[in-house]
Parts: C-alpha cells; sequence; structure tokens
C-alpha cells in the first residue's frame, strides 16, 4: 500500500463522506488559483497545512513525504521566471521582474498542491471511485480505473520482490551488475504483469462478469454541518484576502 493511500486509510476524516473533504480540499485549490497570490494564495497554504496536522490527523513526516515531489515542479517551473530568453542583454538573461512572479507562482502552486493533498490525504480511492457510479460516470470507466488502482499495488510488491532477490544473490555490487539486475527486474515485471492480467481474466469469466465490478461501499452521508463549515472557512479565507489587499483607510 502506497504512504498516501494508508494515510487516507487512517485519518481521523476518512468515515465522511468525500463530497464533505472536497468541497473543503478543493475548494482551497480553487481559491489558491483564483485569488491574489499574496496573501491568498499565503493564507491558504497556512490554513491547508494547519487542517491537515491537525483535525485531519496526518503525520508531518508523511506529509512531507507526499508534498516534496509536487514541491520540487512548482519550485522549477517559477525558476524558470528568473530568466529571459534574447533580448538586447544577451541570449540568456535575468528577466525583470522575474523573482516577483516567480514568487506568485509558487505560492500559487504550492498552496493549490496542499490543497489537493488535503482531499488525498483523507479519501481512500477505494472509498472514492465506486461512488463515481452514482455521479455519472460509466461504470466501465470506473471498474478499469478500480483494477488499474489495484494491479499498481501488485505491481509494486512484485517489483520490490525481485529487487529484494536481486540483492541477496549480489546483483548490485557493481555498476555493470546493476545495470543487468535492472534489464532483468524490467523484463521479469513485464511478464508478471501480463500473467496476473490474464489469471484475472479468467477468474472474473468464472464468476461470471457481467462488465460491472460490484465492490461493498462503507456508509456515509453527506455531513450538512462539515459542509457549511467548509464553505463558511472558504469565504472567510476569501474576505480577508481582499481585506489585507485592500487595508481599510
Amino acid at each position: 500500500m502506497l504512504p498516501i493511500d494508508a494515510a487516507a486509510h487512517s485519518s481521523r476524516w476518512r468515515h465522511r463522506h468525500p463530497v464533505d473533504k472536497a468541497v473543503l480540499g478543493l475548494g482551497l485549490t480553487v481559491l489558491a488559483i483564483s485569488l491574489p497570490p499574496w496573501p491568498g494564495a499565503a493564507l491558504v497554504l497556512v490554513t491547508a497545512v494547519s487542517l491537515l496536522l491537525g483535525p485531519a490527523g496526518v503525520p508531518g513526516r508523511r506529509l512531507w513525504r507526499a508534498y516534496r515531489v509536487p514541491l520540487g515542479f512548482c519550485v522549477t517551473g517559477a525558476l524558470t521566471l528568473l530568466v529571459q530568453v534574447g533580448g538586447p542583454e544577451g541570449f540568456v538573461s535575468l528577466a525583470g521582474g522575474g523573482p516577483l512572479r516567480a514568487g506568485e507562482l509558487l505560492l500559487r502552486t504550492s498552496a493549490a498542491s496542499l490543497g489537493v493533498l488535503l482531499f488525498a490525504f483523507t479519501t481512500p480511492m477505494s472509498d472514492l471511485l465506486p461512488r463515481l457510479v452514482r455521479a455519472g460516470v460509466p461504470a466501465p470507466v470506473v471498474d478499469v480505473a478500480l483494477v488499474t488502482y489495484r494491479m499498481s499495488f501488485l505491481l509494486l510488491d512484485s517489483v520490490r520482490r525481485i529487487r529484494d532477490a536481486q540483492a541477496a544473490r549480489l546483483g548490485h555490487t557493481t555498476r555493470a551488475a546493476a545495470w543487468r539486475s535492472l534489464g532483468g527486474l524490467g523484463a521479469t515485471a513485464f511478464v508478471r504483469a501480463f500473467d496476473r492480467a490474464a489469471r484475472l481474466q479468467a477468474g472474473l469469466a468464472g464468476r461470471g462478469y457481467d462488465g460491472t465490478l460490484r465492490v461493498l461501499v462503507p456508509e456515509a452521508r453527506v455531513s450538512v454541518r462539515f459542509t457549511v463549515a467548509s464553505c463558511a472557512l472558504l469565504a472567510t479565507l476569501a474576505v480577508l484576502t481582499f481585506v489585507l489587499e485592500r487595508p481599510l483607510t
């Protein structure tokens, strides 16, 4: 199981309806994109971190391990705004106002990423995907997503076992051995993936698969109180942003 999925299953909000958490998490993402970077995106960032570490009960180490990947993309995208190509100052030169634009982009993207992570860290995919059928998503699309999600864990487990077996046989002692082991790992994982897919297809056919995977979905109701509180929080952040952006005189 992936760390973020394990954290979602152990979250304090795990038994809340996905709609409750979508209103809050995706609402924060929309605010981070639409509000001015300062102070809007900064307020969203602080709020999302506080909710993740506080009410949602996400461990700080797990949050950082998941957040550092999108944060790296955010930093990489912001760095490109610091330079310009062409112009009177040379082929590559510092862009005018680049640091300001880079900082604004970094604030927006990092805050928006935390809004998405708030939803991901509190909502297991096993709770979300089956409910998409009720939301109008075609059942075959949901079935493919469910099978792919399940198969990804099996594939990662197979890769881990193969790597452990190669390491036990001194397959990573030299660079040449490591490259040979990497090639064998790819080939073996490829064959095992097709073998598991074939066995899955045979198992579904033997159980009378009619095009729809029926799974048990935990009972949960949309909490009006939680949703109203989330909307109130989002509205407060929006109002506070415009108040701080234009101080009263």
